[in-house]
């Protein structure tokens, strides 16, 4: 199951993730910042509390958190279908 190993805090709302098949590389959160409960992020010190929670999310609290499987294909430039297709999976449509 691929899932991320490790988080970083960057200056500028970056983070540097690592996951479990390699992947690794910095991500630009910084469309997000200050918008609804992002704005916690306005705060440098809270933005650097990021970290992997239980049900491998990335998260900062429990209201502030990211879906680890969005940010993958942020990472790698996935589409959808090609991430979920090298899971083996199809992806759910709501």
């Amino acid at each position: 199951m691929l899932h991320p190993v490790s988080v970083q805090a960057l200056p500028g709302y970056q983070i540097h993730i690592k996951y479990s098949d390699g992947a690794e590389g910095d991500v630009d959160l910084s469309e997000f910042a200050g918008r609804g409960v992002f704005a916690a992020w306005n705060d440098p010190e809270f933005f650097r509390l990021v970290h992997i929670g239980e049900h491998r999310q990335i998260r900062w609290n429990d209201e502030v958190e990211l879906c680890p499987d969005a940010i993958y294909m942020r990472l790698t430039g996935k589409t959808p279908k090609e991430y979920f297709a090298s899971r083996g999976a199809e992806p759910v449509h709501a």
